[in-house]
């Protein structure tokens, strides 16, 4: 199920499942420019965007973060709300914590794009596993502030319209693996979606062929943490599902190890695996749809959608 495209003077839905945003910064107060929201929501309005809020946004009930089920009730909100035709939130850490407290009946019943990365990985991939809507990875609030060229016509190409119909890249992909493979594409920050997996609220059918994109970041964690979660998922039912693999930027300068052990894994399965600094923590935001049929062409260094 794929939701209408969000209108060029459309309503975008705004929560945060997994930071305390502020919506303007007190003087002499030093918080990271990400979590002040006032230039993201004057942004947003700037080009022709009406923003919904929320009730919950500022909230700091657990003093780190706003309690899960007033994080929960937001996004639920924003899912029940008939104007809003986009949801969009950032990263940080806590969404495992919404899952049991989302409805996912309101998400399907009310079909809407919604959009996050990182930690949102967790949510992307319940929302459309419980539901069957498609959901986006690769973009957030933040975008609104500062635009390239690749990362709009990205939002254009997946959130204003459908017309994307092979991924456009922004840097040279290593192939890593050759083969070609199609399915299902899902996937994220790799921590979020090992842990996902050993949750009950991803009910894939394992039945039924994907296409996996993951990525991560030397900020958040070495070579060595990355293999563990690349194992967790090797080590999942899951697994034995997975046509083909595309790794997001991890650093800004060649990891040989990584490749190795992304090589490795490919050989494991049989499966094409390519790496690329398209999507992530990097300068680069393209969008990639998870639940959409896609099909990875490892010897072209090409993802193409069915």
């Amino acid at each position: 199920m794929r939701a209408k495209t969000l209108s060029r003077d459309g309503v975008i839905g705004i929560c945060s499942p997994s930071h305390v945003p502020l919506y303007e910064a007190a003087p002499g107060q030093e918080i990271p420019w990400s979590r002040e929201y006032k230039n993201i929501i004057g942004n947003m309005e700037q080009e022709g965007f009406r923003v919904v809020r929320g009730q919950n946004l500022y909230k700091d009930t657990w003093g780190y973060l706003a309690a899960d089920t007033e994080r929960a009730a937001d996004l639920n909100q924003l899912a029940g709300d008939g104007d809003v035709e986009y949801i969009l939130f950032g990263g940080g850490e806590g969404s495992p914590e919404l899952l049991p407290y989302l409805d996912f009946g309101l998400f399907k019943g009310n079909p809407k794009r919604v959009c996050s990365y990182s930690d949102g990985t967790t949510l992307l991939n319940a929302i459309w596993a419980n539901t069957g809507l498609e959901t986006y990875y690769g973009q957030d609030p933040t975008l609104f502030t500062g635009w390239t060229d690749y990362n709009r016509r990205h939002f254009e190409g997946h959130i204003l319209s459908d017309s994307m119909a092979v991924h456009e890249k922004n840097s040279p992909w290593l192939v890593l693996n050759p083969g070609v493979g199609e399915g299902v594409l899902c996937g994220g920050y790799t921590m979020n979606f090992a842990l996902l997996l050993g949750s009950g609220y991803f009910p894939v059918d394992l039945g039924e062929p994907h296409i996996l994109f993951l990525e991560d970041h030397e900020k958040f964690g070495d070579e060595a943490h990355v293999s563990s979660m690349l194992a967790c998922i090797e080590q999942s039912p899951f697994m034995k599902t997975v046509r083909g693999l595309v790794f997001g930027h991890f650093a800004g300068h060649p990891c040989p190890g990584l490749y190795a052990r992304l090589n490795l894994l490919g050989q494991r399965h049989h499966i094409p695996v390519v790496y690329c600094d398209d999507f992530g923590h990097g300068e680069n935001h393209a969008v990639l749809p998870i639940g959409r049929a896609a099909r990875l062409d490892a010897d072209k260094a090409a993802l193409s959608y069915l």
